[in-house]
């Protein structure tokens, strides 16, 4: 039997812990309904024997403090809450543990914020990792020596997982599901939890924010200008030229400052544009391209995929409520 610790992290995110639990103790239950066994023995491990979180709005009470956990097979590190340098001074106990576990050959599997502990571990470093799009730039920051993946759901290096935001975790329980049982009950967890299997992006969900939590005060007025004209198309020798740097050198700070190219931050300010207003106008395709400084439909439609994962008109069709509104009225008239 395959021995699952969940911990129980101060300021965890209640979901991030129950929801585990309820995964693989439904699959027990699907293993047992088809005459088998059932494969996990699954514990919620803590500090402390009961545990409070959401400002004291629920209580969890463990089953094993951490120092009675001898061995186990594998280890979820929930979604933390709050101010993460603080989470991390608040948890800094299950350090050495989670290190010793997976020396001892547990796999390691963090959720959503939960990727700031793994990293704190060390057994990220020069590995690759997913956090939620919105933490990523903080992420970066304070673990250098990660390699953080944008739009990722999923992440697997040597027995280490992370999952991308918020419910997007689902997808790596019912990876790790597959992993440890077979398709078809990964495939009958999905149905169960109306869960899409093999969804691999969180792309169309995130909102592109420029990290502008630098000092670099030249780097902020080019920053500016592309968000200010959007319309325009811009090169990189017309931004040095505004900002009297250099080219190369221009390309070197903003990277360090933004941890993006000029190019891709240039693309990735148009296309969020584009998509806000794909969102909530009735504009067509080639409108919103012009509007944001695009003339190439190929170019536009190839670089709107890469970054949100869908065409143009997949991201209009999803997210434009005008469009879903002319749609059911279609379908009822």
């Amino acid at each position: 039997m395959k021995k699952v610790s969940i911990l129980v992290l101060e300021t965890a995110v209640i979901e991030a812990v129950a929801d585990p639990h309820y995964m693989f103790r439904a699959v027990n239950e699907f293993l047992q309904a088809s005459g088998k066994e059932p494969l996990f023995e699954i514990q919620l491990v803590g500090l402390n024997k009961t545990v409070k979180l959401n400002n004291c709005l629920f209580t969890v009470h463990v089953n094993k403090l951490l120092d009675e956990v001898e061995k186990t097979d594998l280890i979820f590190i929930p979604a933390i809450s709050g101010n993460i340098p603080t989470a991390l001074e608040l948890n800094k106990k299950f350090i050495p543990w989670i290190v010793e576990q997976h020396k001892n050959g547990a796999e390691v599997a963090s959720l959503c914020i939960g990727a700031f502990l793994l990293a704190s571990t060390g057994l990220l470093n020069g590995k690759k990792c997913s956090t939620h799009w919105n933490a990523a730039d903080q992420f970066r920051e304070m673990f250098p020596e990660v390699e953080l993946v944008d739009g990722k759901v999923i992440t697997e290096e040597q027995g280490i997982y992370s999952s991308g935001g918020a419910n997007s975790y689902w997808s790596l329980l019912l990876h790790l599901v597959e992993k440890y049982t077979d398709r078809e009950t990964a495939i009958l967890a999905s149905k169960y939890f109306l869960v899409d299997i093999d969804k691999n992006s969180q792309s169309p969900f995130t909102i592109f924010k420029g990290q502008k939590e630098h000092n670099d005060e030249a780097v902020k007025d080019v920053q500016d200008f592309i968000e200010q004209n959007i319309e325009q198309k811009i090169t990189v020798d017309e931004l040095a030229d505004k900002v009297a740097v250099g080219r190369r050198s221009l390309e070197r700070r903003f990277k360090r400052a933004t941890h993006n190219s000029v190019l891709t931050y240039i693309q990735r300010v148009k296309i969020e544009a584009a998509k806000r207003s794909f969102e909530s106008s009735r504009k067509n395709i080639n409108e919103v391209m012009y509007d944001v400084g695009y003339t190439d439909t190929k170019a536009f439609r190839t670089t709107f995929k890469k970054i949100t994962g869908l065409t143009p008109i997949e991201y209009r069709n999803k997210y434009n409520k005008l469009s879903k509104k002319n749609m059911y009225n279609y379908s009822v008239n």
